[in-house]
């Protein structure tokens, strides 16, 4: 009975672990994170909580009303003074909104909320603080005097203590909180370093309370990891109203801001911005970045029009082949702005039914601008560009090919067709490739755009006059 009873105090008093990267909580010590998966992250938290077995009311603090009753004009969006980020927030900064900008180090976050405050305190839409836990104050100052973002409503502080941050918004009581960034702030009441998961939470939560107590609009700048993925706990993703991802190339001038979470908007809208030398400007046809600009007639490319969000942005893809060589096997491939395995499908294909040799040649394709493909909408420009790689036969520039093509040779529908016309007849492009059924029955392409619909491979390059010996025996074998 006694050691029924001692092994029973034992395992009620055992202590717990969490992880240190997601937050998550297990009974035992496990030498990877089942939620998060990273390796050696569990640490002893103490013991686990006790369960609670019965819960009796308490004292209202809000009483309920009907919603009809409630008035939502507090919470409308106020722009920001940049067009591409209200356009990602669905009309701009929320009052008592916390937004979480995550990003790899260097890509720009810090340029853009400091572009965001200036245009925020020039609108005159209130005080702007700027909290920063990982420059110094004249860091900043320099950057912001390069960018001409001085105003007088413009505050900035340098602060890692999150006591000293309360202070600085009663001081300031601004109407636009920036912090940069959540995992360089600490409180001293709260157990671990700056940037673990228990200080993370509890900043954030801080944060949030004072920001919806006090109707101020809230921007926290969170790390990510090396695979992406935004680093701390997972609930400070469940406790911020927006998630926001700042992504680029450090080689290229373009930077998308993508909506993540959205409690206000749309969740899969994005901006786009320019990193220039002083500073970073919105770009409201981002087009020209994704084109070439040739004149003339080359082989191995050819434009289609992405979904970026609920955007319609034009991508030039550009192949290139080189002679087969049997002594080097297969056949070396790069791919830069495209996914491999997409790639690789449309290599497969065009091997298997448009018989085009393949193997022992070193195939490049890469996007222009730096711009990121991964929807399979570009699959027939990709197949149609490598075509005409290989075929040495240049594609008309005045073309745009759009289309999911399947193992089979079959060409698929893709959403949004009808956007991707009208940014294409907006764009100067003549011809249109797209598959069968893109146009509803009764409909009339785009003023100046005329369109072909495909049901295969064979049918897409015959569209464009490329009717060779393999043409004809895609057409025998359909």
């Amino acid at each position: 009975m006694s050691t029924a009873s001692g092994t029973s105090r034992h395992k009620t008093a055992r202590p717990a672990f969490s992880c240190t990267e997601c937050g998550y909580s297990a009974a035992k010590w496990v030498g990877r994170c089942p939620e998060c998966q990273a390796w050696g992250s569990l640490a002893e938290a103490g013991r686990p909580a006790a369960l609670l077995r019965k819960i009796t009311a308490g004292p209202v603090t809000t009483p309920a009303r009907p919603m009809r009753e409630i008035d939502a004009s507090a919470v409308a969006p106020r722009p920001s003074g940049l067009a591409e980020l209200d356009r990602v927030l669905g009309g701009g900064l929320v009052p008592g909104g916390v937004i979480l900008l995550a990003g790899e180090p260097g890509v720009g976050k810090s340029t853009l909320l400091l572009s965001a405050g200036q245009a925020w305190a020039a609108g005159g839409q209130g005080p702007a603080l700027i909290v920063t836990g990982e420059e110094s104050a004249g860091q900043v100052r320099q950057r912001a005097e390069r960018m001409g973002a001085l105003d007088g409503q413009l505050f900035l502080a340098a602060e890692t203590d999150l006591s000293a941050v309360l202070g600085h918004i009663d001081q300031v009581r601004p109407r636009l909180l920036i912090v940069d960034s959540v995992q360089t702030v600490a409180s001293a009441e709260v157990d671990g370093s700056a940037g673990g998961v228990t200080q993370v939470r509890a900043v954030a939560a801080a944060l949030t309370a004072v920001a919806k107590e006090r109707g101020i609009a809230c921007v926290l700048v969170g790390h990510v990891t090396k695979d992406g993925s935004i680093a701390g706990p997972r609930v400070l993703e469940h406790l911020v109203d927006v998630v926001l991802h700042f992504e680029g190339d450090r080689h290229s001038s373009l930077r998308l801001v993508r909506g993540v979470k959205n409690r206000f908007g749309p969740s899969d809208e994005i901006g786009c911005f320019q990193m220039t030398e002083t500073g970073i400007v919105g770009l409201s046809d981002p087009s020209g970045l994704f084109l070439s600009g040739r004149r003339s007639e080359v082989p191995g490319t050819c434009a289609t029009v992405t979904m970026q969000g609920r955007r319609a942005l034009p991508v030039e893809i550009q192949v290139l082949v080189g002679r087969p060589s049997p002594n080097e096997g297969p056949g070396r491939r790069t791919v830069s702005g495209l996914e491999s395995a997409r790639v690789t499908i449309a290599l497969a294909v065009l091997e298997r039914w448009a018989g085009v040799r393949l193997h022992g040649s070193e195939v490049l394709a890469a996007t222009v601008g730096g711009a990121r493909v991964t929807e399979p909408a570009a699959d027939l420009a990709l197949a149609m560009a490598t075509w005409s790689a290989v075929r040495d036969v240049p594609l008309p520039p005045d073309l745009v090919v759009i289309g999911e093509l399947g193992l089979s040779a079959e060409i698929r529908p893709v959403p949004a067709a009808g956007r991707r016309m009208l940014e294409a007849a907006r764009l100067g492009f003549r011809r249109a490739v797209m598959p069968t059924g893109s146009l509803p029955v009764g409909t009339s392409p785009p003023t100046g755009l005329r369109v072909v619909e495909v049901d295969d491979l064979g049918a897409a390059l015959r569209a464009v006059g490329n009717d060779d010996g393999v043409v004809r025996w895609l057409r025998k074998s359909g």
